[in-house]
C-alpha cells in the first residue's frame, strides 16, 4: 500500500496496487463527496481517491505520505 498528497489541492490518493498501469482502473465509483474508489476489471479495489484528505485522514497519515 501506498498513499501519495497533494496539499495543494487536498487530495490524496491510497494505492492498493501499485503502481496502476495506465488503463488498469476500469470502473470508478463515487462513494461519497470525499471518496471515490477505483476498480480493476475483475472488479477489485486497487485504489482510493480521498477528497478534502486533511478532514478525512489522520494527521499520522498525511504525515507518512508521499508528496505528490
Amino acid at each position: 500500500m501506498r498513499i501519495e498528497y497533494d496539499k495543494d489541492s487536498d487530495c490524496a490518493y491510497i494505492y492498493l496496487d501499485y503502481p496502476i498501469k495506465e488503463g488498469e482502473a476500469k470502473k470508478t465509483i463515487e462513494i461519497n463527496n470525499n471518496i471515490i474508489v477505483d476498480l480493476n476489471d475483475k472488479g477489485q479495489l486497487i485504489g482510493i481517491e480521498v477528497l478534502d484528505a486533511s478532514k478525512v485522514l489522520s494527521k499520522k497519515a498525511l504525515i507518512n505520505a508521499e508528496v505528490a
